[in-house]
């Protein structure tokens, strides 16, 4: 591994630059971020060596953590003037619509379509670190239709840094998520927003907010810039998350309407088999 261009320096771009570098102690890293502080702050970070938009004929890998309404048309760039070289990974949180987007370029066996399970509330090279992606999944779609051996510089890369890598067809990637990640921001953001609203009347509200509550509003301190442009992709999936969610909210508020005590306890029970599964993933 000689040399990695990373577009998007972010928590997740700047996070696989330090971690990269952690490991492989001659890679040499350019780097491009279309806001200019970030850009400043990668390479006091010492992310990246040099910074250019696009990369070298002779790159090994280009990683791009972009907005997820930017990838299609950067990730067609990219491989339009890659080297033969070259794979060019996405780390975008939908898959199905780049994927279908990009099946007729003439390069398709130079892309790989990924995304790494891991992230925090936080954005911006400043927020990134090289442990965020150690142990975490690594989803990769449609692995049969890039090259064999391009896939293997990704392999050396993800072994490196710790990456446990899952198979999953896009489809089946942009349903999951929309229930298990996009639904739970989409939680947040809104309880978020009511408390806020009810601070208009209180005050004092947040004096009595505890752990509980910030854990749960935890992901409404998230990137807007990052997450609308998910809900906007993957919006059919999470519609139909939504819908499930909201008719358990309005059958639970019936219960609390009703003073069912013993029916929320029962449900409240069932649902705590979350627990167990939630284990055997950790």
């Amino acid at each position: 591994m000689k040399k990695i261009h990373i577009t998007g320096l972010g928590l997740l771009g700047g996070s696989f630059a330090l971690a990269a570098k952690q490991k492989f102690h001659e890679l040499e890293i350019s780097g491009w971020d279309i806001n200019e502080q970030n850009l400043q702050d990668a390479h006091i970070l010492g992310m990246i060596d040099k910074t250019q938009e696009f990369p070298e004929k002779d790159t090994d890998l280009v990683i791009l953590a972009t907005p997820a309404d930017t990838l299609t048309d950067l990730v067609s760039t990219m491989l339009d003037k890659a080297g033969d070289g070259t794979l060019v990974i996405d780390l975008g949180s939908t898959k199905g619509s780049i994927c279908s987007a990009l099946s007729a370029h003439p390069k398709r066996k130079q892309y790989l379509a990924g995304h790494p399970i891991a992230g925090t509330e936080y954005s911006g090279p400043r927020a990134a670190f090289p442990e965020l992606l150690n142990r975490k999944v690594m989803i990769l779609c449609e692995m049969e239709k890039t090259d064999l051996h391009l896939k293997e510089k990704a392999y050396e890369l993800f072994d490196a840094l710790n990456l446990k890598l899952r198979f999953m067809e896009p489809e089946e990637h942009d349903k999951q998520l929309a229930f298990v990640s996009h639904l739970s921001h989409i939680s947040s953001f809104m309880l978020g927003k009511t408390v806020l609203q009810k601070m208009e009347d209180d005050k004092n509200i947040f004096d009595m907010a505890g752990s509980g509550f910030a854990s749960t509003v935890r992901l409404a301190k998230s990137s807007p810039a990052m997450w609308a442009p998910i809900f906007s992709e993957n919006r059919m999936n999470i519609l139909e998350a939504l819908d499930g969610y909201i008719e358990n909210l309005q059958k639970f508020r019936s219960k609390i309407s009703e003073n069912e005590s013993d029916e929320m306890k029962k449900e409240m029970a069932e649902i705590n088999s979350i627990r167990d599964i939630l284990d055997l993933q950790s």
